[in-house]
């Protein structure tokens, strides 16, 4: 990572996620923000503004905004992916495409902030923009991995990635997360 570009080893964005409260033993789900940490994949201090556009018009279904921030077409394999990110080093590519850029998650596995399955953690500026509708994937704790990931990574729209967590949350169990552990590239 060092060789490839100027900059920290280790990437480090706040997330939003979610941790269980109790009172009067009852128990409720607040969403509560924290650090994540990654290898880190692009560039040291790029501008998040193309992802926030990408966000945007991924949440909106803006296909064809979609198609223009990635030069002009959509790849049926990726096409609810960023692709051509001038941000991301050679380096980064490989580890984004092996998933090792994840790796340094654990650490936030054992400080109790995400679980190793469930949703993916969002960026509060996806929060942001996002319909009060989809804010129910934010109701359990973030993951290392989760549904969306193993059955639909890239290749689904917004709306059916919010529904597949939703799916989740609501049918989570010890057999279904070793499915999804199992399914983790």
């Amino acid at each position: 990572i060092k060789l490839d570009s100027d900059g920290p080893i280790i990437f480090r964005q706040e997330r939003v996620g979610a941790r269980v409260r109790g009172k009067g033993g009852k128990k409720s789900w607040e969403a509560t923000g924290f650090t994540i940490f990654k290898f880190r994949t692009m560039k040291h201090n790029a501008s998040s503004e193309s992802h926030k556009q990408f966000m945007a018009a991924l949440i909106t279904g803006d296909e064809a905004k979609l198609a223009e921030l990635n030069g002009g077409q959509l790849d049926e394999k990726n096409k609810y992916k960023m692709v051509n990110d001038s941000r991301i080093t050679r380096v980064g590519k490989f580890l984004r495409k092996t998933s090792l850029d994840e790796l340094p998650q654990l650490f936030n596995v054992l400080n109790g902030e995400m679980s190793l399955v469930g949703p993916r953690p969002a960026i509060p500026y996806e929060i942001d923009m996002m319909p009060v509708a989809f804010l129910e994937r934010l109701s359990a704790k973030p993951g290392f991995t989760g549904w969306w990931q193993v059955e639909g990574r890239s290749q689904v729209e917004f709306d059916k990635m919010v529904a597949m967590d939703v799916w989740y949350i609501h049918n989570a169990n010890l057999w279904l997360d070793l499915e999804i552990l199992f399914k983790t590239p």
